[in-house]
């Protein structure tokens, strides 16, 4: 599976009723989820928010792989640094699954929610919740050139192993070394050409962003439900184990 397949928000074209919600509820549903897992003082909530969301993404037509392949990223730095303080701090255990279970869990609402909303629509709640133009218009510019890159560098890649790059472990660190430095400077030029792109089409310092739709009585009643389902799962995950 290539890199630009794997972050990307195909999946969350597909028609569900989930996808159908206006997406400024669906970001007020996952900051709460967010909030809750950042305040919890057990693995617990974290955990049960984490197979909900997990379960949810499977079950609007994520393949279970893709899912397992987006978690690895995050899931092997944080292992590997609750490793590294385990072993140099000698930290407990149990801090150390706290913090694992906060990770899987932040991780899997922000799948969730990109599996049922697509970027665009992301960005233009956020704008319509008050987010800064700048960092939207930023936002969304990096999120389109991103997949340029990844791009980029799968084909970068590909020609280095025809020429035996990765042969060993030492040239594989210096065709590693010269794709980032390649990707560093393309990147510099890819911005200077987008800007002078957008100025010739009218670009003169702000994107227009178009009105919302009011939410309807169903947006409202998902919001509602999932504050609720959210409250409840802290109520009985947290409280009791204090």
């Amino acid at each position: 599976m290539s890199l630009t397949a794997l972050f990307s928000d195909i999946f969350a074209r597909q028609d569900n009723w989930l996808a159908r919600l206006d997406p400024r509820m669906k970001l007020g549903a996952a900051a709460a989820g967010l909030a809750g897992v950042l305040l919890s003082g057990h693995a617990a909530f974290p955990i049960g928010v984490s197979l909900l969301c997990l379960t949810a993404t499977v079950a609007v037509g994520v393949p279970t792989r893709q899912v397992a392949l987006r978690l690895a990223g995050p899931m092997t730095m944080v292992g590997t640094a609750v490793t590294l303080r385990w072993w140099l701090d000698a930290g407990s255990l149990q801090s150390g699954a706290a913090l694992i279970s906060r990770v899987l869990g932040g991780v899997s609402i922000v799948l969730l929610l990109t599996a049922v909303t697509p970027a665009h629509r992301i960005f233009h709640a956020l704008r319509a919740l008050g987010m800064p133009r700048g960092w939207v218009e930023m936002a969304l510019l990096m999120y389109r050139y991103t997949f340029t890159l990844l791009d980029m560098v799968a084909d970068l890649t590909a020609a280095q192993k025809v020429r035996l790059g990765y042969a060993d472990i030492r040239r594989g660190w210096t065709s590693a070394g010269m794709v980032a430095g390649t990707v560093v400077l393309r990147s510099v030029d890819q911005a200077v050409r987008a800007h002078e792109a957008m100025q010739v089409r009218g670009y003169r310092g702000e994107m227009p962003f178009g009105p919302m739709p009011t939410p309807g009585w169903r947006d409202w009643l998902a919001l509602a439900g999932a504050l609720v389902l959210l409250l409840g799962l802290y109520c009985v995950l947290e409280w009791r184990l204090a």
